[in-house]
């Protein structure tokens, strides 16, 4: 006899599943944005028809008459009806699906601790997608919680977030978590421009209001060395500030080139972090490693605490915190001292100190 045909594996979650987690192994992957956004765009378009109009279209054949259906996402569709595992979707748990770093120095354990991420995006400022799909997602990937960090006013090319619709997305934050249910946590927070003179791009009455803060230099970034620290270091002592982003601002590879870090007296800076309990953040973006390596060791000999983040503009991104647990652990940095390795209630406790 000849060779039997393989017969997919069964398939219960349906097609918006299947697609949602295309696009999530695609972005994880750092795919094409072209490619995620078919994938999200076609899982859009079906989720609200009912699923018998769906399994209709897929025997008609019309599928592809739906806006934003194309031929691979109208077959991932049309498997996935059919209670079969998209083809697609095979092929991509078999790439991409597992640790995206190799267990050395202990990097998966300290990635197993990780309870949350203190530094997220999304379209209400430069992020990809909606406040919920990020929660999703991060509750999807076992999180606890995650801290919301929309970019600040002045960051107007990245559509910061005046007072004002800060406080709008505190209360579609309330909702979403008032929908969650309490398993999981979307905690409030901003990224916010650390100003020319180090103060914080947005008002007192709002800083208050939110539960972590990153603060992030992101304009003139060639500023002076002595000018730039005491920029970082006037940051670091105000009462508001929890973690200190990609201090250097740096880029070391993708699609926006390269950048060389800024230039201050580290020391200095990380001391004042040590001093004012501020975390020294490892940031995840392959394209910043940012700190390099030489000053996350400093900031470790200084005695200073860590927030390994994200910094994920997309859902598939929230998964690189494989890559900042890898630079930790290579660092030997023990997780008692990454402020998200830690409880939800202490993490707050320390944020509100």
């Amino acid at each position: 006899m000849g060779e039997q045909p393989e017969v997919p594996a069964a398939y219960a979650a349906g097609p918006v599943a299947a697609l949602r987690r295309i696009a999530f192994l695609l972005e994880r992957a750092r795919e094409d944005t072209y490619k995620v956004k078919a994938y999200r765009g076609a899982a859009a378009t079906i989720l609200p028809l009912p699923d018998d109009e769906v399994a209709r279209m897929v025997e008609d054949g019309t599928l592809t008459d739906l806006p934003g259906i194309g031929k691979s996402s109208g077959r991932v569709i049309a498997e996935a009806v059919r209670g079969e595992t998209p083809s697609r979707l095979a092929e991509l748990e078999a790439e991409h699906a597992g640790p995206l770093v190799p267990d050395e120095h202990g990097a998966h354990a300290l990635h197993a601790a990780l309870r949350g991420d203190c530094h997220s995006h999304s379209d209400w400022s430069d992020g990809g997608s909606p406040i919920e799909e990020m929660a999703i997602t991060a509750i999807e990937l076992g999180r606890d919680y995650q801290v919301l960090t929309d970019h600040s006013p002045r960051l107007k090319v990245a559509r910061g977030l005046s007072a004002e619709r800060l406080a709008r997305q505190l209360d579609v934050v309330d909702a979403v978590n008032d929908h969650l249910g309490g398993a999981f946590t979307l905690l409030k927070g901003i990224e916010v421009d650390i100003l020319d003179d180090g103060g914080l791009d947005q008002t007192e009455e709002m800083l208050d209001r939110l539960d972590v803060r990153v603060a992030s230099v992101h304009s003139k970034l060639k500023m002076d060395r002595d000018a730039m620290t005491r920029r970082m270091v006037a940051a670091t002592r105000n009462r508001h500030v929890n973690v200190l982003g990609h201090c250097t601002g740096r880029l070391v590879t993708g699609g926006r080139g390269t950048r060389p870090p800024s230039q201050f007296d580290a020391r200095a800076v990380f001391e004042s972090c040590a001093e004012h309990d501020v975390a020294v953040e490892i940031n995840s973006r392959p394209e910043r490693r940012d700190p390099p390596t030489e000053l996350l060791e400093l900031a470790r000999d200084l005695g200073c605490i860590f927030s390994i983040d994200s910094d994920a503009h997309a859902p598939g991104q929230l998964d690189f915190l494989w890559y900042g647990a890898e630079r930790a652990a290579a660092a030997g940095i023990e997780p008692e001292r990454i402020v998200n390795t830690w409880p939800k209630d202490r993490l707050l406790e320390w944020a509100t100190k």
